[in-house]
């Protein structure tokens, strides 16, 4: 991934819990806890439920939350179909990509569920969630949905204000997540794994039935995983990732045993194994010089991540409702900062912090619109395509970069990471409330769309595939959430060194285990990895930006299937 080498770079109210006794065949299995996930969901014919396995971290990962000793996925299947995972049809077990969470797969866990239904297969949908995420706090985004109140969610993060006698503990600080210098590529697959064999104990029924894929970081992990050796001999290849698999599927990503999106600049193997590059980075992670999980003083960092639940729980709570977070939130750098990138008219306002986000009025949902969609986030790796603004003058958003420089072919390398859709921005700072066209009414339905400064349209009905509903959804509404507050740096930098440095990963062996089961990529059209035609197979989902391809609604505007849900299922149903 592109953001991964750019960091890389840059360093060199719950339901009763019901516990499920394993069944006598698994008597030497882990503890294990699954809690029905009740939801808003229009698509009711899905079960969600959030299963916890314990699974210890090794004692080489040094003191940790007992909590982080449990591994944890969303479980999606089929009402109808059989309550066993064991006995449905195929099980889908995703990766999430990079700042990501098992909440992020919501929607296209439920249409591809849908999908097979329809043609009589049931099908699971398991989400992973990795193990840093057990470091997050949701309660205070659980609390403002249950209250139909966004400030419920200001209130505990920002005022010290408990719910149900707890209180915020804070955003943790490098020191205090030490123990994730530890958790790296290797321990991302065990994990994997080790959940596999847990919750399916026979071979045959994971050999048979298991499709491991992922999204954007989880082309990698699946691709790592597909030619780890799991059990210390290289000679035996029952353990093999390649044998726990009937298939790997790729959503904006690809499986491969390395970076995405990237040539290595030292041939794989170059270096011997002494070398000190891996060293170094273990040596910054340890004395705490890189940080331990990716962040920064603004935009990607826990609290920022976090922001994005509580925006989601605003629109998902009150839709029109005038848009107060930014102002009762109170203020400090990190959120001026972050808000100067994602909401300034240009360079000017970026520099004075005039009009700021706080000078507008918007609607919740316009809100959270200004946040993702690929007319307004200038970042590509989280841009939907969601709808458009209403109810004002839009003008031409000339930063980060001009459109018009935008689209010079010289800048490509640049422009790549802001997406390829003109940028749009609300004119009147103190002036009408804006508004949020959703998805399906932007164009003729919904009305005219606002040109840029070329007379072009900002978008059209083809480019718009996200229900801002169901995204505001996903973001706040699961116990394991859509974003990942603390990403550990050593999987990015494992995963870099990893070609230069085979020591990094040492059991990567079975070189042929990527090609050894079948693969189906689906890419987004705009995404981050633009189809080029090298892989003749590949899906393109037109129109699609790099996260549209887990938010994408069943409803298409085109009266289409979507393509992202319709092809999971058909590949699971060969």
């Amino acid at each position: 991934m592109w953001l991964s080498r750019v960091i890389v770079s840059a360093l060199l109210a719950a339901p009763a819990v019901v516990v499920i006794p394993p069944a006598p065949s698994r008597a030497a299995a882990a503890p294990r806890i699954e809690v029905p996930v009740p939801s808003s969901s229009p698509i009711t014919d899905v079960a969600e439920s959030v299963v916890r396995v314990k699974v210890p971290l090794p004692g080489s990962a040094g003191s940790h939350p007992p909590e982080c000793d449990w591994l944890s996925y969303l479980r999606y299947r089929d009402r109808g179909g059989p309550a066993a995972s064991a006995s449905a049809d195929k099980i889908l077990i995703a990766q999430p990509g990079i700042l990501e969470g098992a909440g992020a797969f919501d929607s296209v866990a439920r249409n591809t569920i849908v999908r097979a239904a329809d043609k009589g297969r049931h099908i699971e949908f398991w989400a992973l969630d990795r193990r840093a995420n057990c470091l997050e706090d949701n309660t205070g985004v659980r609390a403002a949905l249950a209250a139909k109140d966004p400030h419920v969610a200001v209130d505990y993060y920002y005022r010290h204000k408990p719910v149900n006698g707890h209180r915020f503990a804070g955003y943790l600080d490098n020191r205090q997540v030490r123990w994730l210098e530890h958790v790296g590529l290797e321990q991302t697959l065990r994990d994997q794994y080790d959940l596999m064999v847990s919750e399916l104990p026979d071979p045959a029924v994971r050999r048979r039935k298991a499709l491991c894929g992922g999204h954007s970081l989880g082309g990698s992990l699946t691709g790592f995983f597909a030619v780890w050796d799991f059990d210390g001999d290289h000679a035996t290849t029952a353990d093999a990732g390649y044998n726990q698999c009937s298939g790997y599927f790729a959503l904006d990503t690809a499986i491969k045993a390395g970076p995405i999106g990237m040539s290595q600049t030292v041939p794989s193997g170059a270096l011997p194994d002494t070398a000190l590059g891996p060293q170094l980075i273990q040596s910054g992670l340890q004395m705490g010089i890189i940080p331990r999980t990716i962040s920064g003083p603004a935009l990607i960092n826990a609290e920022t991540m976090n922001l994005l639940a509580i925006a989601g729980a605003s629109a998902a709570i009150a839709p029109g409702g005038r848009s107060d977070l930014a102002t009762y939130i109170p203020s400090n750098l990190n959120q001026d900062l972050t808000y100067r990138f994602l909401f300034s008219r240009n360079l000017g306002a970026f520099v004075t912090g005039r009009p700021g986000i706080k000078d507008f009025n918007l609607t919740n949902a316009a809100a959270l619109g200004s946040l993702l969609d690929d007319n307004a986030e200038p970042l590509a790796f989280i841009q939907t395509s969601v709808g458009f603004y209403g109810g004002g003058k839009i003008v031409d958003k000339d930063f980060p970069l001009p459109n018009q420089l935008a689209r010079i072919p010289a800048l490509q390398g640049f422009t790549s990471m802001l997406g390829k859709e003109s940028k749009a921005i609300p004119a009147r700072p103190r002036g009408p409330l804006y508004t949020w066209r959703n998805y399906d009414r932007v164009g003729p339905a919904g009305g005219p769309v606002a040109r840029s400064e070329d007379g072009t349209p900002f978008t059209t009905p083809a480019k718009e595939v996200t229900d801002l509903g169901e995204l505001a959804r996903s973001l706040s509404e699961h116990p394991l959430d859509f974003t990942e507050d603390y990403f550990p740096t050593r999987i990015a930098t494992d995963i870099q060194l990893s070609g230069a440095f085979p020591g990094v990963a040492k059991d990567a062996v079975h070189q042929n285990g990527i090609t050894a089961n079948p693969t189906l990529t689906v890419l987004a059209g705009d995404g981050l990895f633009p189809p080029d035609g090298s892989d003749p197979s590949a899906v393109v989902a037109p129109g699609y930006q790099h996260l549209d391809v887990l938010t994408a609604a069943r409803v298409q505007n085109n009266g289409r299937p979507e393509p992202v849900s319709l092809n999971l299922a058909q590949f699971a149903m060969r």
